[in-house]
């Protein structure tokens, strides 16, 4: 029995160089607040506003570092409130992604193909995928007991040299499942 933290992602914000730039200043670069649970990242002392058609939300946390396409990552719950018709996707995939507003203290961005309800994931580096004979792509399930025990299904693998072993929930999820903080789950592997 294989055991993986089940980590809860909250609504955040990557940005793209360029768009650093027309929300915060020219010479503006993101502001270190706290390492993340994968290593290439870090939560940044920024926050943005999210403006969809129906309604906005206020002090997003903005994830580093920069990246070459800015994208929002909401719950299904926000992008209904929001009025934003959002894909569930995994990071970097933006076909049909959602389309919404940025404000910073500097300035304000119309973004589209950039909103997306993120799939739930596990995060493997390449010798773990490799041990548990999994690839980018595959689909996995698991459990996690909780008073409201769950097992989560149809959980993609996403495979990156620099990436630590954690499943990724969002808050729907979580609170689906009971969740108030990190725990361990039990991955289950069916060939």
């Amino acid at each position: 029995m294989t055991k993986v933290p089940v980590e809860i992602t909250a609504r955040h914000i990557h940005l793209s160089t360029k768009d650093i730039k027309k929300l915060f200043g020219a010479d503006y670069h993101l502001k270190f607040l706290k390492k993340i649970s994968q290593p290439s990242d870090f939560a940044c002392k920024e926050t943005l506003k999210v403006i969809g058609p129906r309604a906005s939300l206020n002090k997003v946390r903005v994830v580093g570092p920069p990246r070459s396409k800015t994208q929002i990552e909401i719950t299904a719950t926000e992008a209904r409130i929001l009025g934003i018709k959002a894909p569930y996707s995994v990071s970097s995939h933006w076909k049909k992604a959602g389309s919404a507003s940025l404000v910073g203290p500097k300035g304000k961005i119309k973004l589209k193909n950039a909103v997306i309800i993120p799939l739930r994931h596990l995060h493997l580096n390449t010798k773990e995928a490799t041990k548990l004979k999994l690839k980018e792509g595959d689909k996995v399930s698991v459990a996690v007991g909780t008073i409201r025990r769950v097992t989560f299904h149809q959980i993609t693998v996403r495979v990156g040299d620099k990436y630590r072993m954690a499943v990724h929930l969002d808050t729907d999820e979580a609170n689906a499942a009971g969740l108030k903080t990190c725990t361990l789950g039990q991955l289950i592997i069916k060939k």
